[in-house]
């Protein structure tokens, strides 16, 4: 496990980018996994600005998305398909066709989730995966439970992550209770997984998963079993280390 420290949100965007820009001239036809929520924001600018001048070129890629509240649409402007159009796709030449979502709108929970995994074995596992982090140590949406959970699945929200994802929301009770997310071990088998956190208010728990016992309390601590992670944190987020 690497940390990079960084200055501020701004440099943590632009040094994740880096490594996402990297991975795509290596490998011009990789497989992204992507993140939603406001901490790859930045990250998603600065890929957008270096396709703009030229940098880039995403023509072969493809992507799998983390997750996808349970009930909305996609063209939902809270709903993760939606995230990603407007944050990322609609701005880069990425072949839409491409760009994987969990389907939100399936009503047997088990075939949305064993629909996904299909998708993910289809597309050969992912080269790259970026994760954010939750206040409670959730990546995707697995929340702290009793075990790990392996493949795609169906989640109960928790209080915390609702409380969390309210603000996006016209009010908290318009926040969707349920979402399916990637596994696990579908995280744990990218071959590269580049974390981003900032802020003070994820210090702790960015400790806990660092130096903490490995724990599904803590989801994010597997992380510390995978070959190659690189937690990409602003002084902020490192202030307890």
């Amino acid at each position: 496990m690497i940390i990079c420290r960084t200055k501020d949100y701004q440099d943590l965007s632009r040094k994740a980018a880096n490594i996402i820009r990297a991975q795509v001239i290596l490998k011009p036809d990789c497989v992204l996994g992507l993140a939603t929520g406001s901490s790859p924001v930045g990250t998603y600018q600065n890929l957008v600005k270096w396709y703009q001048k030229g940098d880039l070129d995403f023509s072969n890629v493809s992507s799998i998305n983390l997750d996808e509240y349970r009930g909305l649409r996609p063209d939902n402007d809270q709903s993760y398909r939606y995230f990603m159009d407007t944050n990322l796709f609609n701005h880069i030449n990425i072949d839409k066709s491409k760009t994987f979502v969990p389907n939100g709108l399936e009503e047997d929970s088990q075939k949305a989730c064993d629909d996904y995994d299909q998708i993910i074995e289809t597309m050969g596992g992912v080269d790259l995966q970026l994760l954010g982090l939750g206040h409670n140590g959730h990546i995707g949406f697995n929340e702290p439970s009793e075990a790990f959970p392996s493949g795609t699945h169906c989640v109960d929200l928790a209080p915390s992550t609702i409380e969390a994802n309210k603000r996006f929301f016209a009010s908290e009770a318009d926040v969707p209770r349920q979402a399916y997310t990637m596994g696990i071990r579908s995280i744990m088998l990218a071959k590269k997984i580049v974390m981003v956190v900032s802020g003070e208010d994820k210090a702790e728990i960015l400790k806990n998963v660092v130096n903490g016992p490995i724990t599904p309390q803590v989801p994010a601590s597997v992380l510390q079993l995978h070959r190659d992670v690189v937690i990409v944190a602003d002084e902020a987020a490192l202030s307890k280390f």
